[in-house]
């Protein structure tokens, strides 16, 4: 009889973690789900939880990204590599390019070789009406397979 694959869960200390009551990330036998991660200063306070380089969605989904490869390594994953998809949400369409370049700086399949096989499924969306914080100008979700 085979087991049944584990569930694991990994933290970090973002203000909105603690806030709403959310793992940042859940491993499930070798899958990693990385909830929606922006570039929280990780050090702020629950009651004022403040982003990191407002203004600059570039280095936000930049920051989001490293975070969530974070989350994959404290999972047992390797990191970019086993990144599978990726959502990009965008609070307005003027800064799509800049998210996109965010990515393919990280994730983007020219990086092959560097890390081993990078690449990813990736969508965008624009969300109307922004985000919980209104410094927020990205928001990431990332699935992984640990390999």
């Amino acid at each position: 009889m085979a087991s049944k694959p584990t569930k694991h869960c990994f933290a970090t200390p973002s203000p909105y973690e603690e806030q709403i009551g959310y793992y940042r990330a859940v491993r499930h036998g070798n899958h990693i789900f990385v909830s929606g991660t922006t570039s929280v200063d990780l050090l702020s306070s629950v009651n004022t939880p403040r982003i990191l380089f407002p203004g600059d969605a570039k280095q936000q989904t930049r920051t989001a990204l490293q975070e969530s490869i974070n989350a994959i390594q404290g999972l047992g994953g390797k990191g970019v590599e086993d990144i599978v998809r990726v959502k990009m949400y965008v609070g307005c369409h003027e800064d799509c390019a800049a998210v996109g370049e965010g990515f393919r700086e990280i994730l983007g399949k020219q990086n092959q070789g560097k890390y081993g096989l990078v690449g990813a499924a990736a969508t965008m969306i624009v969300v109307n009406g922004g985000f919980i914080n209104k410094d927020m100008l990205v928001e990431v979700e990332v699935d992984a397979i640990a390999g």
